[in-house]
């Protein structure tokens, strides 16, 4: 989905009427804080005093929520409340979001309105407690429920039908029901999400998820088991042969299958740098398909809209989070998708070139005619700054826990290491300040250090580099005092390798997330800073210029798009090569082990293949098959 067809999505959508029918439920957060506990006069147990408490639509409301929040004129929930506070809370939130709630009805007897309580300890979510388990919806109320969609039906773009719980609305009588509705209006938009009865429902389109789908096809599979994306396409293209219409299969963080038509075509994850919650997702997605299908989008256009919409929600965490415009529109207009994760996570799946560790992830363009070639520094080229994972790990824990670093717990302390090993393998090759800005929002997650004493971006980034640039100083030293030699700090045959692509007419550039005067330096020291011609360039310091980014852009304004088959990136991080995909250049990904200088680290090779590497190189040893492959003549 391009820029100017997301706009023209987001435009339309003031203009929608979109109801939706299902298992309205509240999601309820409450934040214990054990400080203020005291033993019950009753029992005599500690009591879980709750310092906040939040409630939000879920469910069905979930849906309808985002529908509100990205900006659809007119929204109708349909459903069944208790004659509870919890039903009262229900409507006044809906309202509050500009949905229409005439269709929602109150049940009486044997209906509590269904509640997700969730308390969080500890910014840990515990057991939930869950009401609405033993609803049983009258045979009266569902024929009711049925009039108001019918109702109001001629008048909506879409309708979405949401099934939940086991005790929700959707018994047998209610499905016949809404099945024979559908049946009268073939001409309508009605999606089904199901996640217990999809089968049940016929005339219309579906989203499912990967095990859902699978179940319908007679397959099950553990809470731990993988789905493969090959398997995850049958299910979906058998679905679709069998309902004669389009469905939609999402498989988490591996994206969505879109089949119609007999065609099945996938729309990647996306990946997401800040840590994420998946409650929800599925609704988000399920509500951005709707919308772009009513707006007249191709299933794969909405797909692509929907899985934009899922990757701003499940970045709120602690809440069943709603995608605005704006975050619609940012995460749209450049985003940054996962390939092949199968290939990534499975070394056995990968080709080479005959004889050589060059590893084909996708076949080299036939036009390639390399004329410009960027390269990260650290990692690709060079090894003077290997260990910084090392050095930022420490840095990170300890402005995360701050006074309690030596005191903390042990569940704890484990938490937060995990945290900041996820957050550093996420960020590998973007700009140092603005993983310090990501570690300012950590510092706010945990909730440990008070707001008064926790820094900001710019002193973070102080410590962290006073600590690394420690351990440069004293290696560009020991090259000073010829105590030890490029080779001792170069990729194999990096240097060889930059003058080979010179002398085959191949311009270079150096681009890096580094402070830019220390790339130069640093460059000036290894002995290869020339060959670059002043095309060096690093971090400024405003966060807002990524120079790998510029780098990219200004050389596609000097060839031209349409000649960008003459572009080549060299990275080991995936910020470089993601930014290269998107753009259309050739992704090269260095995968390299930066202790011993050659041969391949199996983690980075992973990350450059997500990123959309076309080739994965461990090193530069076999530079002149590499050349070879890249069809660089006269090197």
């Amino acid at each position: 989905m391009n820029a100017e067809t997301l706009e023209a999505v987001l435009g339309r959508l003031p203009d929608l009427r979109i109801g939706v029918v299902g298992d309205y439920c509240l999601d309820a957060y409450w934040t214990i804080d054990s400080s203020a506990s005291e033993p019950s006069v009753e029992t005599g147990l500690p009591t879980q005093p709750v310092r906040r408490q939040r409630y939000s639509p879920g469910g069905a409301g979930t849906v309808a929520a985002n529908l509100a929040a990205m900006g659809v004129g007119r929204v109708h929930a349909f459903g069944v409340l208790g004659d509870d506070p919890f039903g009262d809370a229900m409507r006044r939130l809906l309202v509050e979001q500009r949905v229409d709630v005439t269709g929602l009805l109150t049940q009486t007897d044997e209906w509590d309105t269904p509640v997700y309580a969730k308390p969080i300890r500890d910014v840990t979510e515990m057991n939930r407690v869950d009401f609405g388990n033993f609803n049983r919806l009258q045979d009266g109320v569902a024929l009711a429920l049925r009039a108001r969609v019918e109702a109001a039906l001629p008048g909506l773009d879409g309708l979405i039908v949401n099934q939940q719980l086991l005790h929700g609305v959707h018994t047998p009588f209610l499905q016949s029901e809404l099945n024979a509705l559908m049946a009268r209006h073939p001409e309508q938009l009605i999606i089904v999400d199901s996640r217990h009865c999809p089968e049940h429902y016929t005339d219309c389109l579906h989203k499912l998820n990967a095990r859902e789908a699978a179940r319908i096809a007679g397959r099950s599979y553990g809470a731990e088991e993988v789905i493969n994306q090959s398997e995850v396409e049958g299910y979906a293209r058998d679905l679709q042969a069998r309902w004669g219409r389009p469905v939609f299969v999402t498989n988490g963080p591996r994206g969505c299958v879109v089949a119609e038509g007999g065609r099945v075509q996938v729309v990647s994850g996306l990946h997401i740098v800040r840590r994420t919650d998946p409650v929800g997702a599925g609704d988000s997605l399920l509500a951005g398909v709707t919308v772009a299908l009513a707006c007249g989008e191709t299933p794969l256009e909405a797909a692509t809209f929907g899985n934009f919409v899922a990757g701003v929600t499940v970045q709120k965490l602690f809440q069943t989070g709603t995608a605005s415009p704006d975050e619609i529109r940012a995460i749209g207009a450049s985003p940054d998708y996962v390939y092949q994760p199968e290939l990534a996570d499975d070394p056995r799946r990968a080709r080479f070139v005959d004889g050589a560790n060059i590893e084909i992830v996708e076949s080299v363009p036939a036009n390639l005619r390399l004329t410009h070639a960027i390269f990260d520094h650290d990692g690709t080229l060079s090894t003077l700054r290997e260990g910084w994972e090392q050095v930022m790990e420490p840095v990170m824990i300890r402005a995360i826990l701050g006074a309690q670093y030596a005191s903390a717990g042990e569940t704890l302390y484990a938490r937060v290491v995990a945290r900041v090993r996820e957050f550093i393998d996420k960020t590998t090759g973007i700009q140092t300040l603005v993983q310090m800005q990501g570690l300012v929002e950590l510092v706010k997650e945990f909730g440990v250090v008070p707001d008064a004493e926790r820094l900001d971006e710019h002193g973070y980034k102080r410590i962290y580099n006073e600590a690394l640039m420690g351990l440069v100083r004293e290696r560009v030293a020991r090259l000073g005092r010829g105590e030890l030699d490029v080779s001792d700090f170069a990729i194999k045959k990096a240097p060889e390798f930059l003058r080979r692509l010179r002398a085959g007419g191949v311009k270079l550039y150096l681009a890096s997330g580094t402070d830019e005067q220390d790339v130069i330096q640093e460059a000036t020291v290894m002995g290869y800073a020339d060959g670059f011609e002043g095309r060096i360039y690093g971090a400024t310091g405003d966060t807002a210029v990524e120079a790998k980014r510029v780098v990219l852009d200004r050389i596609l304004k000097d060839i031209g798009a349409a000649n960008v088959h003459q572009l080549v990136t060299f990275g080991d991080g995936p910020v470089e090569i993601r930014e290269s995909r998107k753009r259309g250049g050739l992704a090269v990904g260095v995968a390299s082990d930066e202790v011993r200088r050659f041969g391949s680290n199996a983690a980075k090779r992973g990350r450059l293949i997500r990123a959309g590497a076309h080739l994965v190189v461990p090193d530069f040893s076999q530079l002149d098959t590499l050349l070879k492959v890249l069809r660089v003549v006269g090197a």
